[in-house]
């Protein structure tokens, strides 16, 4: 009798480690794509505010006035930094880069001084640029605004098509894993169909009957969430010694959000899990358990 039960308790033990490792290798999936979708955010923000647009000043500003020119910029809801490079500095830029000072031939400085800047991310597109660059044109100082059109283009339309897909796979990763889960799950609670079947023909309510799946299920599910986002935590890390620029778009924001967003996946889906296959058998009579 003894041995009996020592080898159902370790069976039950197997059962639920193995629940808790098969959940958690699903949250693991589910928490990676999360990831990538805010990460890939982050990204897009990143690549749009470094895209540089360049606005050329009049020869004869001074560096008084350009400054002003600066200090008026940065107070625009669109510009998220600027840098002004002066005559000189181009001057002394294209002389590097040439191996000779145009200025001794054309007895002047040619060049122009110029503000480039960054545009917050929310702008960086070209129907926004439009109307920016038609604004700053008038003022007195400034004579032309560049940026690359096509460039921004072809980003726009590339992190759209990203986002596209990894909203869509989210979407069918999110089904599938409720379906694995939900099987996972299923395949635990099936083990005790008789035992709750029992406790139906004692008079226990459904409710007393399922609380102690939906505890279970509650503890499984965080457990689960846990290993998986453990597991999550070490990838991130490896990426960080690997790459460390990394930060710039895997931000503790999203490293929370990931982190929060699989416990709770965790949790709820096998809660739902939990209560729907209890129920599934809560509705059965006796034959029928047997015919499953």
């Amino acid at each position: 009798m003894g041995n009996n039960k020592k080898k159902a308790r370790n069976r039950q033990g197997l059962q639920v480690f193995t629940l808790c490792i098969s959940t958690a290798m699903v949250l693991i999936l589910l928490g990676m794509v999360v990831f990538s979708v805010f990460t890939a955010h982050n990204l897009s923000a990143y690549v749009k505010e470094n895209l540089t647009v360049t606005m050329l000043l009049n020869e004869d500003v001074t560096d008084s006035e350009a400054q002003q020119l600066c200090d008026n910029l940065m107070t625009k809801p669109y510009i998220n930094s600027l840098e002004y490079i002066s005559k000189e500095q181009v001057l002394k830029e294209q002389t590097r880069l040439l191996g000779t000072d145009p200025s001794e031939f054309a007895g002047t400085n040619p060049f122009l001084a110029s503000v480039e800047f960054q545009l917050n991310a929310d702008y960086a597109n070209n129907d926004s640029i439009k109307w920016i660059s038609a604004e700053l044109t008038k003022l007195p100082d400034v004579t032309e605004i560049r940026y690359p059109e096509d460039l921004i283009e072809s980003v726009n339309s590339m992190l759209r098509k990203i986002s596209l897909v990894l909203l869509t796979l989210a979407a069918l990763l999110l089904i599938v894993s409720f379906v694995l889960i939900n099987n996972t799950v299923k395949l635990g609670i099936y083990a005790k169909r008789f035992n709750i079947h029992t406790m139906k023909l004692v008079g226990a309510s459904w409710g007393f009957i399922r609380k102690p799946f939906i505890r279970r299920a509650i503890v499984l599910g965080f457990i689960a969430g846990l290993i998986a986002n453990i597991v999550l935590a070490v990838g991130v890390y490896s990426l960080y010694q690997f790459q460390p620029d990394v930060t710039e778009v895997i931000t503790w924001q999203v490293l929370a959000v990931t982190a929060v967003a699989v416990m709770l996946f965790g949790v709820i889906i096998t809660t739902i899990c939990s209560w729907f296959s209890v129920n599934k058998f809560l509705k059965m009579k006796a034959g029928e358990l047997y015919k499953i």
